[in-house]
Order: structure tokens, then C-alpha cells, then sequence
């Protein structure tokens, strides 16, 4: 196997794999979508919602933001509180949900939410829980795509949402390649 790095920055990742089947680079792909972990917000309780969308509506997209996802120190087993409270006129973005952990917070700031108009307020707690994409979308880490070049010659491409950077990803997801290997080594013995 021989790698071949084309584009390497925190948000994207791109390289050349040779010596490899289809089959390797297409476990590396769902593996990256489908089990590395993030962190979403899962439930949101609604206290006040005098704005024109319905709870649902507003929970989905709060669901979706992405929300940074440190390497380690943390399991399923945390929940971070994300709490706020505004009131209209005014557009209400990301940036207003205010976590109860300084190192798990919103990726982007500017991801318009609702927009409020006067006299409306929106008041509501959300819990975000670590999960991964087989579970919900909200938990994807990114875009993962390959595309063959040759015979046992790809180019994969990941793209982060921004919870973590692409590298990351591609270490997470080799990880969990190597703890399934060692998984069923185990269990063969």
C-alpha cells in the first residue's frame, strides 16, 4: 500500500492510494460516515416559542449545526447543555447557543437559525450527545468519496462539517479499522 497526499488542510483531505481493492477504500468510506463519532444535539426543550415555526422545525435545524468534537477526553456517556434565549427583532444564529462546555461549542458561528420578529422569543435547552452516522445524519463528521485512477489506484477526497478536522477523521476511522481487526483476531483464536 502506498499513500500519496495531494491536498492536506484542516478542512479538507485528498490523497492517492495504490495497492489497495475497492473494497478496502470503500470500508474506509463508510466507516468515516457511518462510525466516527461526534457530537449533535439530540434533544431540545422548548420554554418559550412565540416565533412563527413549529418546535420540530427549529430542533431539526439546531440538530444539524455542527458542534467542535474533541479528540479525546470525552464518551456516549457526556452531555453537554446547550442553552438560549432571544428575542426579536433579529435574526438568531449559531453563535447564540451557548454551551456549558468550553470545549465543545458550535464550528460556525454564522449559521442562521430563525429569524425573530418583534415581540417574538425563542427560549430552549438543548442536550447534545456523541453519536455517529448510522444513527442520524446530525452525527456525520464529513464527506467521504473515492474515485479509481487505475487498477488498485484510487483518490479519496474527505471534507469535514466541521466538528473536527479531516485528518482526524481519517485517524478516527483507522482506528476503528484496527479495533475491529484486533476484534476479530481475538475472537478467531
Amino acid at each position: 500500500m502506498k499513500v500519496e497526499f495531494i491536498e492536506n488542510t484542516p478542512t479538507a483531505l485528498r490523497f492517492n492510494i495504490s495497492g489497495v481493492d475497492v473494497d478496502f477504500v470503500n470500508a474506509l468510506r463508510r466507516i468515516i460516515i457511518s462510525r466516527v463519532k461526534t457530537f449533535a444535539i439530540d434533544k431540545v426543550t422548548f420554554y418559550i416559542n412565540t416565533s412563527a415555526m413549529f418546535d420540530e422545525y427549529i430542533a431539526h435545524r439546531i440538530g444539524l449545526i455542527p458542534l467542535i468534537t474533541p479528540s479525546e477526553g470525552y464518551d456516549e456517556k457526556d452531555e453537554i447543555l446547550f442553552n438560549l434565549d432571544m428575542e426579536g427583532p433579529g435574526t438568531v444564529y449559531s453563535k447564540d447557543l451557548i454551551s456549558s462546555d468550553k470545549n465543545v461549542k458550535v464550528a460556525f458561528d454564522d449559521i442562521p437559525i430563525i429569524k425573530l420578529a418583534e415581540g417574538q422569543r425563542l427560549k430552549l435547552d438543548g442536550k447534545a450527545i456523541m453519536g455517529s452516522g448510522s444513527k442520524s445524519a446530525k452525527f456525520q463528521p464529513g464527506l467521504a468519496t473515492y474515485e479509481k485512477k487505475g487498477e488498485q489506484n484510487y483518490e479519496f477526497y474527505i471534507e469535514t462539517f466541521g466538528q473536527m478536522s479531516a485528518r482526524e477523521i481519517l485517524n478516527k476511522a483507522l482506528e476503528i479499522i484496527e479495533e475491529d481487526l484486533k476484534a476479530t483476531e481475538k475472537e478467531l483464536k
